[in-house]
């Protein structure tokens, strides 16, 4: 690539400039993924809990719902299931984290009292209460788990690109441009001893022919004085 570039000073000057910005942008860059490092980790140690909430309110609602259809039956478990009237609303908005745009959920009408249920209380007992409950705080537990995976795969998708940068950076880029910075002054050098041996030449060059001219002109001398 080097043999490509011209050996001028303003190249040399333009390469130096590219050198400088690509050593700044190479530090920002790696500032950033040590930052996008240490955030994920923080969502990686969040994640893990949320991982291990979700399944221990998973084996709470199987055990609570095992309860109710041993006690009360398929029946009327499937009966105050569908009694339900008011779903469960999920919006989401969105944080910056280090400039990655991340999900923010939120969620309403997900726990609900024995009213909003849409089931009679006279018709159903407590256990069928206890099945509900244990469901609506595992469907919090899956709707915050959603938000953690979705930001830490987002986040590991912005490390793993700010990592293909930095590498760029520093594995090809500031390589080729600082063999062509090596290359430029080094013909630069060579074109500089040319010129110091090509004006040496022509100073000797001129210092013969004044010599010569000095000789000639005492030969000259010598002869009038003869005469």
């Amino acid at each position: 690539m080097a043999k490509d570039v011209k050996p001028t000073r303003k190249n040399l000057m333009e390469i130096e400039e590219r050198i400088e910005l690509s050593e700044r942008g190479h530090d920002t860059l790696e500032k950033k993924r040590d930052g996008l490092i240490m955030e994920f980790q923080e969502i990686l140690d969040q994640a893990q809990d949320v991982r291990s909430g979700m399944e221990a309110d998973y084996q709470e609602a199987q055990r609570a719902i095992d309860m109710a259809r041993a006690m009360e039956g398929d029946v009327a478990v499937r009966g105050a299931a569908s009694a339900l009237k008011e779903h469960p609303e999920i919006t989401t908005q969105s944080k910056n984290i280090m400039g990655v745009v991340v999900p923010q959920i939120e969620s309403s009408k997900v726990q609900k009292d024995l009213q909003e249920r849409g089931y009679g209380v006279l018709g159903t007992s407590a256990r069928i209460d206890e099945a509900a409950e244990a469901y609506e705080e595992l469907l919090e537990s899956i709707i915050l788990a959603a938000e953690v995976e979705t930001a830490m795969k987002k986040m590991l998708d912005e490390i793993e690109t700010t990592k293909r940068r930095v590498n760029a950076l520093e594995f090809k880029l500031l390589p080729e441009l600082r063999e062509n910075q090596e290359y430029i002054e080094q013909k630069l050098e060579e074109q500089e001893r040319e010129e110091i041996f090509r004006l040496k030449k022509i100073k000797d060059k001129k210092e013969q022919e004044a010599k010569e001219e000095e000789e000639a002109a005492e030969d000259e001398a010598e002869q009038i004085a003869v005469q």
